[in-house]
C-alpha cells in the first residue's frame, strides 16, 4: 500500500464513530483512532506498546480470554453483543454523553498480519448506547403489549363464561316459561292413571269377591249368577282397557321426561355426532303445549346423517325457533319443519303461518334484549344467543318473512366442525 492509500485509509479510520484499537500478538497496543482518545481520555503516545490489559485493566476478564483462544487458535472473527458483555473497556467520555456515563458496546475481535507478516489483532468498539436504550424502550413497549394481551384473554374468558352463563340463564328462563305447559302435559295422564287405579281398585275387589266365593258356592249355577251380578264380562273388558289407558299415559310421561332429559344437559359443552331430527323430535314434546293450542305440526323431514355438534344447545335454538313461531300466530295456523344435506352442509327449517316481521326489524332481530313480543311474552335473548350457538358450530341462520304470511328461519350446519384451515361456508 503506498502512502497516499495509507493517508486515506488513516483518516476514515480517524474519522468513523467506531472505535479501532490495533494489538500485537502480545496484545500490547500499536494504535488506536481518535474515538479512542476522546471516549477513553487517554494518550495513545502514553499507552503505545503497552499491554492492553495495563491501559485498561478493566478488559481483563474471562470474556476477553475466551474471545482470544477463538481468534488465536482458531482464526475465528468473533463478535460479542452487549447484551452478552455490556462493555469491554470503560468509555465513559462519549460527546454528548453524560461524563461518567457507561457506553454500552457491541465489540469484534479479528485476526490479521501487518506488511511484514507478524500476526496482529483488530478490536472494534460499536457504541450500542442509543441502540440498547431503544431496545429497553421496545422491550417495554412489549411488555406492555403483553400486558395488554394478557388483559385481552382474561376479557374474552370472562366473555366466554358471562356468554355461558347467559345461555343457561335464557334456557332456564325459557323452561320457566314453559314450566306450566310442560306440568299440564304431565298432568293430564297422571290424572287418567290415578282415576284408573281407583276404578282397577274397585274391579280388583269385585274380582277377589267373586275368587272368595269359589270356596262356598253350592254349585256352577250359583257362582254364574254370581258374576253375572257382578258383571264380570263388563269389567274384563274394562280392565283391559283401562291397563291400556295406563300404559299409554305412562308412556307419555315417560316420553316428556326423556324429551326434558334430552333438551337440557345444562354443562355439556362437547362436540359429538347427533340425530337432529331425534334432537327436533325431543324439543317439539318439551313445547308441545305451548304449540298444540295454536298450530298444526307438519314434518317434511329429509334425509340427514348424524352432524357434529353439542346437542343440547342445537336444542336450545330449535325451542326458540319453536316458541317464537308459535307466538306469532294471533289464530290457528301451521307449523312447517324441514330438513335437507347439501353436499358437506344439512339445514334445519321451521316456518310459520304468522303475522310475520316488518322489513325494517328485519336487521335487528338478533339484537340482544330486543323483542318483539309483549312485556312478559320473551327476554329478547333468545334469537341473540340462538345466532350465537349457531356461530360456534361454523353455520349461519337464514330469515325471510312477509307481513300477513309468516317467516321462515333456517339453519345452516357443517356435518363435520371444520379445522382452522378447512373452514367453508354454507351453500347460497
Amino acid at each position: 500500500m503506498d502512502d497516499r492509500q495509507s493517508g486515506l485509509t488513516s483518516g476514515l479510520v480517524e474519522q468513523i464513530d467506531i472505535g479501532v484499537i490495533i494489538l500485537d500478538s502480545s496484545l500490547r497496543i500499536q494504535y488506536w483512532n481518535s474515538f479512542i482518545s476522546q471516549c477513553s481520555g487517554k494518550v495513545l503516545e502514553q499507552a503505545r506498546h503497552l499491554p492492553f490489559t495495563q491501559i485498561f485493566p478493566e478488559a481483563d476478564t474471562r470474556h476477553l480470554h475466551r474471545m482470544l483462544v477463538q481468534v488465536r487458535d482458531h482464526g475465528q472473527h468473533v463478535y460479542s453483543q452487549w447484551r452478552d458483555n455490556p462493555y469491554l473497556i470503560h468509555l465513559p467520555y462519549k460527546p454528548a454523553s453524560t461524563p461518567g456515563a457507561l457506553m454500552l458496546q457491541n465489540t469484534l475481535l479479528l485476526p490479521f498480519h501487518d506488511p511484514e507478516g507478524r500476526q496482529c489483532f483488530g478490536l472494534l468498539l460499536y457504541d450500542s448506547t442509543d441502540l440498547a436504550r431503544r431496545d429497553e424502550q421496545l422491550d417495554a413497549v412489549l411488555e406492555t403489549l403483553s400486558g395488554k394481551q394478557a388483559e385481552r384473554e382474561q376479557l374474552l374468558k370472562k366473555l366466554e363464561k358471562a356468554n355461558s352463563q347467559l345461555l343457561q340463564s335464557e334456557k332456564l328462563a325459557a323452561i320457566g316459561q314453559l314450566a306450566a305447559g310442560v306440568a299440564h302435559e304431565i298432568n293430564n295422564p297422571i290424572g287418567y292413571v290415578f282415576s284408573n287405579l281407583k276404578t282397577l281398585a274397585g274391579y280388583v275387589q269385585d274380582l277377589l269377591h267373586i275368587v272368595d266365593a269359589v270356596d262356598g258356592a253350592a254349585n256352577l249355577d250359583e257362582l254364574h249368577r254370581l258374576k253375572r251380578s257382578m258383571e264380570y264380562d263388563y269389567i274384563r273388558n274394562d280392565v283391559e282397557a283401562l291397563i291400556g289407558e295406563s300404559e299409554d299415559g305412562i308412556d307419555r310421561v315417560k316420553k316428556i321426561i326423556s324429551a326434558l332429559k334430552d333438551f337440557s344437559h345444562m354443562e355439556e359443552e362437547a362436540f359429538r355426532c347427533a340425530d337432529l331430527h331425534q334432537g327436533l323430535d325431543s324439543t317439539l314434546n318439551v313445547v308441545n303445549n305451548e304449540l298444540k293450542y295454536k298450530a298444526e305440526i307438519v314434518k317434511e323431514y329429509g334425509q340427514l346423517p348424524e352432524v357434529e355438534c353439542i346437542p343440547s344447545q342445537i336444542n336450545q335454538v330449535l325451542m326458540n325457533l319453536l316458541v317464537n313461531a308459535a307466538h306469532a300466530m294471533e289464530q290457528f295456523g301451521r307449523i312447517t319443519l324441514r330438513s335437507n344435506q347439501e353436499g358437506d352442509w344439512v339445514w334445519l327449517e321451521v316456518e310459520d303461518t304468522g303475522k310475520g316481521i316488518e322489513p325494517h326489524l328485519l336487521n335487528r332481530i338478533y339484537e340482544p334484549f330486543f323483542t318483539t313480543k309483549p312485556v312478559g311474552k320473551g327476554t329478547g335473548l333468545g334469537l341473540a344467543l340462538s345466532y350465537s350457538i349457531v356461530q360456534k358450530h361454523h353455520g349461519r341462520i337464514e330469515v325471510s318473512s312477509e307481513l300477513g304470511q309468516g317467516t321462515r328461519f333456517r339453519i345452516w350446519l357443517p356435518v363435520q366442525q371444520p379445522t382452522p384451515d378447512s373452514a367453508g361456508s354454507p351453500p347460497l
